[in-house]
């Protein structure tokens, strides 16, 4: 019993261990502050109603098949590996910025791996991957919704959708043109896309995933109050299809509840608030994409956001930060998975590729942040 109960605790570790890092930072810093009334001030409501809307209602339009659909109509259109490699470097980069970073990695990777399966060039499959992967985690950071730390930001800062846009246009204009000269490796080898039957799409169930998209945007521009999209996020559930209620990212939003503790008690901590207050002090960009390297971007932004009134420079950092070592953006590692387990997978190679790869975007990128 002992023995199945601690292989239960490693695999879920293994699974989840950012929240089980995060869970036992916050349960630490409950020892030094007790739970009181300041507590009630640490969760930002409207950021976690807002992440469950948004995942439900992504979840729901991909379990319609929207997004193969129209994907697999584009690559109709594709002639060679480079063509390819530029249309799904495109797909990835813009649908990020509305269906989130993971959802884009989660719906696109796979259909690169099947698109491989018949094309024995592993150099290309392994590369058309990882600027898949840059691609999502630099479009994503364009809008609010298009990544966690992005949407507590803006919540967290008061932004104003005009002014976080402008704040990362130019890092997203130089984003795509890199991505854009990365693809030049490419080959221009032969290849098309695979062959599948034509599904129908519930046009009843699209209207309803449609409507709770828009009103989760329009929550988002402050528009509607957010008990709206909780509201509606569940009824849309209820009507279409149950089960999406099981396919929202829990673990994410516990997370968030744990570092949302932990940063507010380390507020409370006077020693440590001053210490983190100094390090940021006109560093937020370079102190923020250094912290993503290690513990990710979407604790390192819920950490650092505490200890600076710079909301702009910090929201570069953090999305920057995406960038670099494989475990700095959590949406890197979904691709990793879907490669690991694909059919002739050479995980080193991968590795090796993906960290010269992103380290080689951040090197141009941070000083380009830095000096805007």
């Amino acid at each position: 019993m002992k023995n199945r109960i601690l292989r239960s605790a490693a695999a879920f570790f293994r699974s989840q261990p950012v929240l089980v890092i995060a869970f036992f930072a916050a349960l630490a810093t409950v020892f030094i502050i007790p739970p009181d009334s300041g507590y009630k001030g640490y969760c930002s409501r409207t950021v976690l109603i807002q992440l469950f809307a948004l995942m439900l209602a992504v979840s729901g339009f991909r379990s319609i098949g929207i997004f193969d659909r129209v994907t697999r109509y584009i690559l109709q259109k594709t002639g060679s590996l480079r063509s390819l490699g530029r249309i799904m470097i495109v797909i990835c980069f813009f649908t990020s910025m509305l269906v989130t970073n993971d959802v884009a990695l989660l719906t696109f990777v796979p259909l690169t791996v099947l698109i491989y399966k018949g094309i024995d060039d592993e150099k290309s499959r392994i590369l058309t991957i990882v600027l898949e992967t840059a691609a999502a985690n630099l479009g994503s950071m364009m809008t609010p919704i298009g990544n966690p730390q992005n949407l507590f930001l803006y919540d967290e800062f008061h932004m104003t959708a005009a002014g976080f846009v402008r704040t990362m246009l130019p890092i997203g204009g130089i984003s795509l043109v890199l991505l854009m000269a990365a693809s030049f490796i490419l080959p221009k080898t032969e290849c098309a896309a695979p062959e599948s039957e034509t599904v129908s799409v519930s046009k009843m169930k699209a209207a309803v995933y449609g409507v709770l998209f828009a009103l989760c945007l329009c929550s988002v521009l402050r528009l509607v109050p957010d008990y709206v999209c909780l509201i509606a996020a569940v009824a849309a559930a209820l009507i279409c299809d149950v089960k999406l209620l099981g396919k929202v990212d829990y673990a994410l939003l516990a997370t968030f509840v744990c570092f949302f503790v932990f940063v507010g008690n380390l507020a409370r901590i006077g020693t440590v608030s001053d210490f983190f207050c100094d390090i940021l002090s006109g560093r937020e960009i370079v102190v923020a994409a250094a912290l993503s390297q290690l513990i990710s971007n979407v604790p390192a932004a819920v950490m650092l956001a505490g200890f600076t009134d710079n909301g702009k420079e910090l929201l570069i950092g953090v999305n920057i930060g995406g960038l670099g070592t494989l475990v700095a953006s959590l949406a890197s590692l979904i691709s990793f998975q879907i490669y690991r387990k694909s059919e002739g997978a050479q995980p080193l190679r991968y590795l090796a590729v993906f960290t010269l790869t992103s380290i080689a975007f951040l090197a141009v990128l941070l000083p380009a942040a830095i000096l805007m």
